[in-house]
């Protein structure tokens, strides 16, 4: 009798972890997200410890075409950069619900504290914020 409550213990203690484990990966943000505007497509992945994102493909071609340039960002040595594959979201470290890192705006060439939060398998909500106030962006997964 106590060998079978043993087993069941285990089985059902197995069976909790695996669905932990199983949840956490699910959360993920790693992939491919179609940002807000839906004028480009991030990919997400992990970059050492942390998480990054960088563009991925354009969805409506940028003023000067594909082979636009970082044109407005602060550090004259960066405006030479490709838009395309350039790295837009940085150092996102994973919290118990959220990932929290910075964000760049290649449109105004300011970067922000961000806080990325699934919401469900296909979008998750893109914060900048700057002191206590954010805007939101909700991506949906790319197909």
């Amino acid at each position: 009798m106590i060998a079978r409550t043993f087993r069941w213990l285990t089985a059902l203690l197995a069976a909790m972890i695996f669905t932990a484990t199983s949840a956490s990966a699910a959360d993920s943000i790693t992939g491919r997200w179609v940002t807000e505007e839906r004028d480009a497509i991030v990919e997400i992945k992990p970059c050492g410890k942390s998480y990054c994102g960088t563009i991925a493909r354009f969805l409506v071609p940028p003023p000067d075409g594909l082979d636009q340039r970082d044109i407005n960002n602060p550090e004259p040595r960066l405006r030479k950069r490709k838009l395309l594959g350039l790295p837009v979201l940085s150092g996102f470290k994973e919290e118990p619900s959220l990932w929290r890192g910075r964000i760049y705006d290649p449109k105004s060439g300011k970067s922000y504290r961000s806080v990325i939060r699934r919401t469900s398998a296909n979008t998750i909500e893109v914060k900048g914020c700057i002191g206590p106030f954010c805007q939101a962006q909700v991506w949906r997964r790319a197909r």
